[in-house]
């Protein structure tokens, strides 16, 4: 597997059942960027499909701090996988020019951390247009 694939990135698991847990992720260690931005989505309700959007620019990683997400990706090279995240210490790295897809339990809480601040023009928002920067990078 290449470095800029997307991949499960596990945190440590500090502590016990009886007293909890802390996870923690460190630039440059665990997390494989310079961290620019945090946010995190919630109450998602489960019919909406989030996502459908790929970056120029920006790394991602994608944390279910509850419920559970399925993340389906897709890569400039046509290499499709699903991740289901629903463990509060693994993280899904996703590289630039990774289009993504997340559908959501009601539950879920989804922390993302990111590379970059957010600016419109770094969102590649029409399917069309992903593939059409794709067909350009095989030339």
């Amino acid at each position: 597997m290449e470095m800029n694939e997307p991949r499960i990135i596990e945190f440590s698991r500090i502590g016990a059942p009886e007293t909890g847990y802390i996870s923690v992720g460190e630039q440059n260690s665990n997390v494989p960027f310079e961290i620019k931005r945090l946010f995190w989505t919630y109450f998602t309700p489960e019919s909406i499909v989030r996502g459908r959007h790929a970056h120029h620019d920006t790394e991602m990683i994608l944390i279910a701090l509850n419920g559970r997400i399925i993340v389906t990706t897709e890569m400039p090279d046509g290499k499709l996988q699903t991740f289901k995240l629903e463990e509060p210490d693994k993280g899904l790295y996703m590289p630039r020019l990774c289009w993504h897809t997340m559908q959501y339990t009601h539950t879920a809480v989804q922390l993302v951390i990111t590379s970059s601040h957010y600016t419109p023009e770094d969102y590649i928002r029409r399917y069309e247009d992903f593939q059409q920067i794709c067909a350009d990078l095989k030339k």
